[in-house]
């Protein structure tokens, strides 16, 4: 029961999260078609080249060089290209390169062909392959080209065919039948693989369009869980502690409210951050600490200097998470009301006392007494969270610049 909900998560972390850089979804549906299409190719090509090869070597002659060299110059592509589609590597190219050279071939093939063989009815072997040189069209060219190559190609064998005949009427009556039948048929190959590649896009279109929905339903869902999260904190956690601090009588029952107030703003500060948990309280120093803030700057783009000053100043793990958080968010009031300008972090610990972090900037400053009751990015993630761990902030603004002051020192 356990391999089903894994399978899930494993499913859901590979969908592309609204906003993502990604411009498209894959198109699992447009590829399998280009591979359906290309066997199928593979398989009517092999079929009629196989035919115009067996014609091929029985007119085959050993004084007719040019007719060899002809031979040549079309099969080396047409098996390169049938080897292509059975592979799936490199059809278009292929494909492209056989359509092309089959056209120059068919051109060219009154000087190639014997004056004496004049039969209407006989036709050579490179005629065989008109419809082949359509379908790898096709496979390698835009759509315009491959409408072009389907109503091009049939001529192109009708004016080879009457030049073949000097012109006389008995060719005209079979090439005209010859040319209407290849044309026609060269319009539905083309047409066919143009509506199965619209359905195979429409399908992966609506497939991108389905995830993208139901990724907005499930941020969504995620944003109404993590509300409804926050409600019930506020509830049980803050609430509890205003309740209890109420009616506490007693210096016993005052402490007891105390831990639980701290507790609660400690977690409620929490919430904004990547880990909500409190994780490990063991002793972390001033190194971890710079280190965290480092990376902070490089999250928020920021260039500043971070300077570590002091002995080893081990503290708890929680307030060491407080210290972080509180001044992660004062570099990024930082960096947003003051743009960086003159930002320098200090971080100094005691072996014995505590540690304080310090924050400061050379922006045109604000009124520290102006802050009002709802900005929570001081009240809460700076002073809540600092007196959450018994911890003490200061700020300091004018139009100097704005220093804030963390510290948690060992009661």
């Amino acid at each position: 029961m356990a391999a089903e909900p894994l399978s899930i998560r494993d499913a859901w972390s590979k969908i592309p999260s609204p906003g993502s850089t990604e411009t498209a979804y894959e198109r699992f549906t447009g590829k399998r078609m280009e591979r359906i299409l290309a066997i199928v190719v593979a398989i009517g090509s092999a079929v009629l080249g196989a035919q115009a090869l067996i014609s091929a070597m029985g007119s085959l002659s050993a004084a007719d060089p040019a007719h060899l060299v002809t031979l040549i110059v079309v099969f080396v592509p047409l098996a390169a290209m049938l080897l292509a589609c059975v592979v799936g590597w490199g059809v278009r190219t292929f494909s492209g390169i056989f359509a092309v050279v089959y056209v120059l071939a068919l051109a060219a093939w009154p000087t190639v062909v014997d004056p004496s063989d004049k039969g209407a009815g006989d036709q050579p072997w490179i005629f065989f392959l008109v419809n082949v040189g359509v379908v790898a069209a096709m496979l390698a060219f835009p759509l315009r080209l491959q409408f072009a190559w389907a109503a091009g190609m049939p001529f192109v064998y009708g004016y080879v065919r009457l030049v073949q005949g000097e012109f006389s009427r008995e060719f005209w009556v079979t090439t005209a039948f010859d040319v209407s039948f290849t044309l026609i048929l060269g319009v539905v190959i083309v047409s066919l693989g143009w509506m199965f590649r619209s359905v195979a896009a429409g399908v992966d279109e609506a497939r991108g369009q389905a995830v993208a929905s139901y990724s907005t339903a499930a941020a969504a869902a995620a944003a109404e869980e993590e509300r409804a999260a926050m409600s019930a904190l506020m509830h049980d956690s803050v609430l509890a502690a205003l309740i209890a601090a109420e009616r506490a009588e007693g210096e016993r029952a005052e402490e007891l409210a105390v831990a639980m107030a701290r507790e609660a703003l400690t977690r409620l500060a929490n919430t904004e951050a990547a880990v909500a948990q409190e994780g490990s309280d063991e002793p972390v120093g001033t190194s971890q600490i710079v280190v965290e803030l480092r990376r902070a700057l490089s999250e928020l783009g920021a260039d500043a200097i971070v300077e570590e000053r002091g002995g080893i100043g081990l503290i708890p793990g929680r307030a060491a998470r407080a210290l972080v958080l509180a001044a992660r968010q004062a570099i990024g009031n930082a960096v947003t009301h003051a743009n960086g300008r003159g930002l320098h972090i200090i971080v100094e610990g005691h072996a014995d006392e505590g540690v304080v972090v310090t924050v400061s900037d050379t922006g045109s400053g604000f009124d520290v007494e102006a802050i009002g009751a709802d900005r929570l990015g001081i009240r809460a993630s700076i002073f809540a969270r600092m007196a959450g761990v018994a911890g003490t902030a200061d700020i300091v603004s004018d139009e100097h610049g704005t220093t804030v002051t963390l510290g948690w020192v060992r009661s």
